[in-house]
């Protein structure tokens, strides 16, 4: 699934520059880690498999943050 939507997408990532690249790539790596679980979906061969998992990344990666700023607050 993500490497179809890789394929699917390199024009779009060669038309990005070099630091937006690495953001590219790196948004796919994060959706790879949670692929198969989103392949369990429903409709596992649509895009939707591929949103939920890096909606899911980027949600996990900002509760964790949010979690560092309040035990930051806390120390203050």
């Amino acid at each position: 699934m993500v490497e179809e939507a890789a394929h699917r997408w390199v024009r779009f990532r060669e038309a990005l520059r070099k630091s937006d690249r690495e953001v590219f790539d790196d948004l796919l790596n994060q959706c790879r880690l949670y692929a198969s679980a989103a392949g369990a979906a429903v409709l596992p061969t649509g895009p939707e498999a591929l949103f939920l998992s890096i909606l899911f990344s980027h949600h996990k990666a900002l509760r964790r943050i949010i979690a560092e700023i309040e035990a930051l607050k806390k120390r203050e």
